[in-house]
């Protein structure tokens, strides 16, 4: 049993196409069509909601909201030279208390 994700070496990843091909074998009543327009419709839905700084908050999975990251200088890794970072708004993503207590119980790993 894998200790902690750095063990695993690389991290697994999910692809969208991997995430649509899934659903479409778990339900094989939908179209490989639908399940893919569903996909694209719900991602395109949470990036609008995201753009507008609207919060998503889905159950059992977790929130996602904007934060703000102040202008500020930083240095070029380089040259050593300074340059201004303009104000911006990032994505942060708090997973919910079921997802923590899924990951955290062990069935981490391939």
């Amino acid at each position: 049993m894998v200790e902690k994700l750095s063990d695993i070496g690389s991290y697994p990843k999910l692809t969208k196409s991997e995430l649509i091909a899934s659903i479409s074998q778990a339900q094989p009543q939908l179209s490989d069509t639908d399940v893919e327009v569903a996909v694209n419709s719900i991602l395109k839905r949470m990036i609008d909601a995201l753009s507008n700084g609207e919060r998503i908050e889905i159950r059992g999975f977790g929130s996602m909201t904007l934060h703000y990251r102040p202008p500020r200088i930083g240095r070029n890794p380089k040259t050593g030279e300074r340059v201004h970072v303009p104000a911006k708004f990032v994505p942060h993503f708090k997973p919910g208390a079921g997802l923590r207590q899924r990951v955290n119980s062990g069935k981490v790993g391939p």
